[in-house]
């Protein structure tokens, strides 16, 4: 029999079994969800009484919670590792709420679940060490010096079933009081679940792999009958299409922003399209469905990787695809056609270590340009804007906008110094785009043409959040508004019947997604397939003579 909580086994502390989980409930109640207690105190709207009793019920709820949890794992032999495990992962989700506003759901999870070596180093900055540290790693020691005092087993059934159904009494009483107001706060603020830490991850990893273990094995063949069919000329087309990363159209002065972020695109008699918004917030799942004729409504990221995209088609129509990788991978888009990827060549010209900057992808166009064959689209993938690391995303010529944040812990700097860091790599992203076009622009006797557009958006502290990967529905407009950029040689406007006029009007006042690319880059580039959907085409307002199918 246990005569008070703490006593000496030996060199080591015993601590009853109801103390440890009342202290390991109110530890991830309370210290391991300040994001969640932030949230509701900045939602909140305060109404007199009522409000105050809201205020005491949901601590107590969120305390119940975490209360029933663990005394239903904290059992002997695997109670303590569950704990320790359970320590350093909310540790770690807590520093990414609190620290970077980001919510937790199941794309988060999949974010986590892609992420490689490079982009974990880039979060792993003093703050989050010291956070993870304190929060998560010394509890944990702590857990695992300590021993769990465990009465015989059905005492302790008859004991914990009694705590626990006490403070489920106290945990309804309060919740009865505070009914409505927490009804109505749940509907109005429903993201605050995706905040509550320890059960937002755990059920969205349950999710992530769910939706897996669901997802299609049967691989699907979108048109076997594709097949290009050009306008009557013998010209080869040339089609060049830019993948940005985490590049906000917000920060791009072709869109009004009131520094000079695009000086050389300015120039390049481009076509900007003003309001374009992204299927995604990630690159996990905005890459993929860029390139699939699923809609953003429809698509599923695990059946995306069972089915043929855009780049398949081309493929089976005659073109020469080449992808060329200076991001984090396609995620699964170009493992059917030729791929390069510049980071493992490490050129040390332009890369440093796991990074290079996004210049090197215009080596390898300019190859392929010069040993054009056929009808040929290169798709370059750059690594853009990623953060937090902005600061190593160009080099030392475009550090032109000043202070800088010259550091992944991008919230111990001025919000000024985060922007100009993020404004200098859409700068340096202005000048490789730029070139792009100038390589082009050297073959007049091809059709050439590109396309800039970017994968998502970037938050860069507005309302204290930081980075992307927000669940859509509530994502902020930085993280889904991308900038999408037109350039079409003399050439290609005229053998394809192209009003470049006409263009420009439309880019500016109507608005397009991510889903428009794929029927609109396969009619522009004179794919006949069943999959396309004229109503889905950006260009086909502007043509002064049909498509020739």
């Amino acid at each position: 029999m246990l005569k008070s909580p703490f006593q000496k086994n030996g060199e080591r502390p015993v601590v009853a079994g109801s103390v440890f989980i009342a202290a390991a409930a109110a530890w991830f109640a309370f210290v391991l969800n300040i994001a969640f207690w932030r949230f509701v105190f900045r939602t909140v709207e305060y109404e007199g009484f009522s409000t105050v009793v809201f205020l005491i019920a949901v601590p107590v709820i969120v305390f119940f919670l975490m209360y029933l949890i663990f005394n239903l794992i904290v059992v002997p032999y695997v109670g303590k590792p569950l704990v320790m495990i359970l320590l350093f992962a909310s540790a770690v989700a807590n520093y990414v709420m609190t620290g970077l506003g980001i919510c937790i759901d199941s794309d988060t999870i999949r974010n986590v679940m892609e992420t490689n070596v490079r982009e974990a180093t880039d979060m792993m900055t003093v703050n989050a060490c010291l956070t993870v540290f304190f929060t998560g790693v010394l509890p944990a020691v702590l857990v695992g010096v300590v021993r769990i005092g465990f009465k015989p087993f059905k005492r302790e059934l008859m004991s914990r079933l009694t705590r626990v159904l006490a403070m489920f009494g106290l945990a309804s009483v309060f919740a009865g009081m505070a009914y409505k107001d927490i009804v109505v706060y749940g509907r109005n603020y429903r993201e605050g679940r995706k905040q509550i830490n320890t059960l937002n991850y755990i059920h969205s990893t349950v999710r992530y792999f769910r939706r897996k273990a669901q997802a299609k094995r049967h691989f699907t063949t979108l048109d076997e009958k594709a097949r290009l069919i050009p306008y009557e000329n013998d010209r080869k087309t040339v089609f060049v299409l830019i993948v940005g990363e985490t590049a906000r159209a917000a920060n791009f002065s072709l869109y009004d922003y009131e520094r000079k972020t695009n000086p050389r695109l300015e120039k390049r008699n481009v076509i900007a399209f003003d309001h374009v918004t992204s299927c995604g917030t990630a690159t996990a799942i905005s890459l993929p469905c860029m390139f699939s004729n699923m809609s953003r409504a429809n698509f599923d990221v695990d059946d995306a990787k069972f089915t043929e995209n855009m780049l398949d088609l081309l493929k089976r129509s005659g073109y020469d695809v080449l992808w060329v990788e200076n991001d984090n991978g396609c995620k699964g888009v170009c493992d059917r056609v030729e791929t390069k990827d510049v980071v493992a060549e490490n050129d040390p010209e332009y890369c440093f270590g796991d990074y290079c900057h996004d210049a090197v992808l215009l080596k390898d166009l300019r190859k392929k340009l010069a040993n054009v064959k056929r009808d040929t689209v290169v798709v370059l993938h750059m690594m853009g804007s990623h953060g937090p690391a902005y600061y190593k995303r160009y080099p030392d010529q475009f550090k032109v906008f000043l202070p800088t944040c010259d550091t992944t812990d991008i919230q111990g700097c001025s919000r000024e110094a985060i922007v100009n860091t993020y404004d200098n790599t859409i700068l340096y992203t202005d000048y490789v785009v730029s070139q792009a076009i100038k390589e082009l622009k050297k073959y007049p006797q091809y059709e050439a043409g590109l396309m800039y557009v970017s994968d998502h958006g970037e938050s860069l502290g507005e309302n204290g959040i930081y980075l992307h990967g927000f669940p859509y529905k509530i994502a902020p407009k930085e993280q889904k508004g991308v900038p999408m950029i037109l350039w079409l040689s003399e050439t290609m406007r005229r053998e394809d019947h192209m009003d470049y006029g006409c263009l420009k009007k439309l880019a500016g006042k109507n608005a397009f997604t991510h889903d428009n690319l794929y029927h609109s880059l396969l009619a522009l580039l004179e794919i006949k397939t069943d999959t396309y959907e004229k109503g889905m085409d950006m260009f086909d307002a502007c043509r002064t003579k049909p498509l020739p199918f």
